[in-house]
């Protein structure tokens, strides 16, 4: 046996009523929650402000930097010497792909200040084949990317704290690889340049505070 219930105007709207007041009734604003937003005010505090000052000595998560040198560059103002960690032939590739993305736009991929905005006319970069810069510690290089420097830009959003001192490690390689002397050649070397054997891979030394650095071409 089959029913049929004929439902007419009168019922289809009083359907859509109850629908929309059984919506209403359940939203009770939820979008707003019962909360305090930035810098409203507040009766529950003497100052009348819901935001509160942290204690002295609060210190976010994963923001102590108890290692001065690591984190700015530097120990009581002066620039390190050493980067603050082993540094592999791995960890110099890296510090070179993030020189070539970030770095030589401007400086060039030989760090020579020549780089493409540079030739399309804008302003000219510095070389770090300088005297100046090939004689500054390698803290320098690294609160200049993390800081600026002149006319350029900090770093420090864009690039993490251990990329900074690849960059810079990969920097004084491109130093050395464009100033090497004979002194710079291991002893076990020097024969083969001095008498006129077969050119080695390279011979200048690492950077300072950088293990396994790859020889520089000549």
């Amino acid at each position: 046996m089959k029913f049929r219930l004929d439902v007419g105007p009168g019922f289809s709207l009083a359907m859509l009523a109850a629908a929309a007041v059984l919506t209403a009734g359940c939203r009770q604003d939820m979008h707003d929650a019962p909360r305090y937003e930035a810098y409203e005010a507040s009766a529950s505090f003497p100052d009348g402000r819901s935001s509160r000052t942290p204690p002295a000595g609060t210190v976010a998560r994963g923001w102590l930097r108890e290692d001065e040198a690591l984190y700015t560059g530097k120990i009581e103002g002066q620039t390190v010497d050493a980067v603050p960690f082993p540094v592999s032939y791995a960890d110099l590739k890296r510090g070179q792909e993030r020189f070539n993305i970030y770095c030589s736009p401007c400086h060039g991929r030989l760090g020579d200040g020549n780089g493409m905005v540079v030739q399309r006319g804008l302003r000219q970069a510095a070389s770090y084949h300088q005297d100046r810069l090939r004689q500054e510690r390698i803290g320098y290089f690294y609160d200049v990317i993390s800081n600026g420097f002149g006319a350029m830009q900090g770093y420090a959003e864009q690039v993490p704290v251990r990329d900074r001192w690849l960059i810079a490690s990969y920097v004084r390689v491109l130093q050395f690889s464009q100033n090497a002397s004979i002194s710079d050649v291991p002893a076990e070397h020097r024969a083969e340049l001095e008498g006129g054997g077969a050119k080695p891979e390279g011979g200048a030394k690492p950077p300072a505070g950088t293990a396994d650095a790859p020889p520089a071409k000549h």
